[in-house]
Order: C-alpha cells, then structure tokens, then sequence
C-alpha cells in the first residue's frame, strides 16, 4: 500500500474510530496506533507492510489463524442465500447445525445453546439464566451471584458488576447482590499458612463461607473461569474445582464456568473443564467459536437447567439479543469448527503449548521475571520488582511500558502488563514461538539495562 494512502487511512482512523481501550494521549501521539490490512497464519501486516507476530491471536481469539480464506467463503455463500431471521421467534439451517455440532463438544450432559454476540452478553445471558431458572424451580429469593477478586467477565453493566478488576469511578454503584472471594494463585498464596493445593481448596471453601453468609437460599450461582488469565494465567487443579462442584450441589447453587477466553482449545482441549472432570450448569463461550471471523458467542446449559422451560410451557426466558446465532455468523463458526476437527487444532495448541513453555521457563532466568506458567497455547511471564518479596511492577510502570514498546518495535504483538501473555494462533509455526520467546528475552534485557534501577535484586 502506498506511503500516502497508508498515512490517509491512520489520519481516518484517529478522527473517526473510537479504538475502545487506547487513551487519546497513545493515539495522539500513534503509540501502538496501527491499521492493519491483512493477516496470514499467526502473522499480521500494517496498512505500512511492516509485519508481525501475534502473540495474543488477536485477544485470545484467532484461534484457527488469520486469513482463512475458506471460513470467508462459508460466510460468502450464507449471506447470498440467507443472512437474518427473528433471533426472538425463529432460527436458521446453519443456527441448528451449529448448536448441534457445538453439542456434540461439550463435556458431559452440557446440550442447548442460547446464542449470542460476544462474551460479555454470553456472561450476562448466563446470570439472567442462572436466576429464572432458580425463580422457575420455586426458589424467587435466589438473586446473588458470587464471583472471584483478579476475575474478568466483560464490560457490559452485569458482567462489569461481576468483574472485580472494574473502573468504579465512572460506572459505580454495580449491580446488586454481587460479591467476590479469594481466587486460586499459583505464585501467592492466598491464605497465610497455607500454599498449593491446600491453599486452593481455601480459595474454594471461601465460595461455601460467602454462601452460608449471605443465606444459601439467596444465592443464584457462582462464577469463574477455569483458568484466569484477568489474574495472570493462574491454572488450579482438578480438587478445586471439584470442591467447587461439591458446594453448588450441596446448597443448590448454579455453577457458571467461564470458558469465554478458555474455550475452542486455547488450553489444549476443546474446552478448559474437560481437564477438571467436572461439568458446569452453565458454560459461556465466543472468541474462539469463529475464530474472530463472525462475532458470535453462546451460553450452554445442561439438560436439566432447561427442565423449567418444560415444565412450564408458556413461559419463556426474559431475554432476547437481535443478532443470536445470526445465520452468517453462525456459518462461519460451523466452518471454524470443521477446520478445528480436520486439522486437531486443540492438540496443535496442546503439543505447541508444550514446546513453547519449555522455552519460556528459560525466562525465569531474568531478574523482573518471577515465574512463568500456562497451559496450551495460553501462557504468562510474570513481572516482578522483586523475587524474593514478589512485588508487582504497576501497569503503568516505566520498565512495563518499556517491555512493551520493545516488544513492538521488534515486531510482537501481545498485551503487556505487570504479565506478558504469550497466546498465538494455534497454526503457529515453531520458528515463529521461537522468534516470540527471543523477542521477549531481548525485550527484557534491553528494558533491564535501561531501568535497572527499578528492579531490586
């Protein structure tokens, strides 16, 4: 693309496109102000054909890679012979096709799906679910929802209410009859005394003790991811999620997982609660879905969440969303899907997951990294000030935002916080993860040499 209309189209975009997270000050100042063209595998190209890596999929998102030019021809095909219907009273050939193959993945009894959007209507689908069914089972006191500290769950004002990392100055008082407990990490105990497992299962007794004390039969649902990458990529095991499982059916509380971000293989299975054994009554999905091709998201429920529906006939579940399981969207996904099963997709992100992690250990080597995890292709390096107290460098930091501007400049795309995620398309080649692990070590040292002295050893 020429040089002029390059600069054309990034002037357009300052002016016109409200970038949703960047401040006017980086746009002003084109800090991490790009327009992209195109994309290819885990690569991507700036309307400037300065290239890329994606180190992030997107926003854990393009899952299957970029320009797969076969889920455009689905979508190609599906518009010119149908593209929207009432989501209110009817669905489509690809809507049934879709929620049956969707089916077909989820563990256990997990069989219907109320399509949406996006993730953030996926959760606030989920909560409004989780407190009908409850009222519909005789239970109408049943309205709180309790949540994790470090969680995220979207930005729309229910599933904003739900995520403890929230701009509360702008948009507070949240919605009532949320509360939040301690959540399972894997580099700071959580309890004094305790760590590893036992700490955990601290983490998840302290659902029971939020529960008992705002009265069980108050209390709708919890939620949380399986694995929380809002809260640095912190990966429990299999016990507190069945700890988790035992307290909802003890007191009758709905179990939402979270899989928004998890989901469609990021962590090496199709879905991040298939590692745990244990079956939510509720399950949100969408980024992966469609592999950013479509924006489509789903609330899945197990069999017997939609028994009330049965029951009584003439009711129906108070929401609706224009563009659930739109036909297009719902065609690209279908095709995702068919891609994801021919080429093993989840055990690419599994096998790949491995080889990259064996290098990023190496990472630990560094004075500002203090422990690096994952599982699949969806890792972290944590930053740290300091090793031995653990303390965090501040987002805003100058070391952080250094990592991050050279990590850019040497051509990785990823999200740089007191965290570097590493989670790239799952096509991802091995010289690729190979050119993402020396960029951040490069990264690293550069930024070590230059701010040092923020760094205690």
């Amino acid at each position: 693309m020429a040089v002029a209309t390059a600069d054309k189209l990034t002037k357009s975009a300052l002016d016109h496109v409200w970038i949703h997270s960047a401040t006017w000050q980086n746009l002003a100042e084109e800090k991490g102000m790009k327009v992209f063209d195109r994309g290819e595998g885990a690569r991507l190209y700036d309307v400037y054909g300065k290239e890329y890596l994606d180190g992030i999929a997107g926003l854990w998102v393009v899952n299957a890679g970029h320009g797969r030019a076969e889920i455009g021809e689905a979508m190609k095909e599906q518009a010119a012979r149908l593209a929207y219907v009432s989501a209110g009273n009817y669905t489509t050939v690809p809507a049934v096709a879709l929620g049956e193959a969707i089916a077909d993945l989820l563990p256990g009894d997990l069989d219907r799906v109320f399509f949406c959007s996006g993730g953030s209507e996926a959760v606030e689908s989920a909560m409004k679910i989780a407190k009908q069914v409850q009222a519909m089972r005789g239970f109408p006191r049943r309205y709180k929802i309790i949540a994790r500290r470090g969680s995220y769950h979207g930005m729309t004002f229910g599933a904003m209410s739900l995520t403890s990392i929230r701009a509360e100055k702008y948009f507070g008082p949240f919605m009532a009859g949320v509360y939040h407990v301690p959540s399972p990490n894997n580099y700071r105990a959580q309890f004094p005394g305790l760590e590893g497992e036992a700490d955990e299962i601290a983490c998840a007794n302290a659902f029971e003790k939020e529960i008992e004390f705002q009265d069980p039969e108050t209390v709708a649902a919890i939620i949380a991811e399986p694995i929380s990458t809002a809260n640095g990529v912190q990966i429990p095991g299999k016990a507190y999620w069945k700890r988790l499982r035992e307290i909802c059916d003890k007191h009758g509380v709905l179990l939402i997982a979270d899989e928004v971000i998890n989901g469609w293989g990021r962590t090496g299975t199709y879905f991040a609660m298939e590692q745990y054994d244990v079956v939510p009554d509720i399950m949100t999905m969408a980024k992966g879905l469609s592999s950013g091709y479509a924006p489509i998201a789903g609330a899945a429920v197990r069999s017997e969440i939609y028994e009330p529906f049965k029951d009584h006939k003439d009711v129906s579940l108070g929401h609706l969303l224009t563009f659930g399981g739109q036909a297009v969207a719902a065609a690209a996904a279908l095709k995702n899907i068919e891609i994801f099963k021919e080429e093993d997709l989840p055990a690419q992100s599994r096998d790949k997951g491995e080889y990259l992690m064996r290098q990023l250990k190496e990472l630990e080597a560094h004075p500002a990294v203090g422990q690096v995890r994952g599982l699949g292709l969806m890792a972290g390096v944590e930053l740290v000030k300091n090793k031995e107290t653990k303390d965090k460098f501040a987002k805003d930091s100058k070391f952080v935002k250094r990592v991050d501007e050279l990590m850019n400049e040497k051509g990785m795309l990823t999200r740089v916080w007191d965290i570097i995620h590493v989670a790239p398309p799952f096509v991802v080649t091995h010289d690729e993860l190979d050119r993402m692990v020396t960029i951040i070590d490069d990264s690293l040292t550069q930024a070590e040499q230059e701010f040092g002295d923020e760094i205690e050893s």
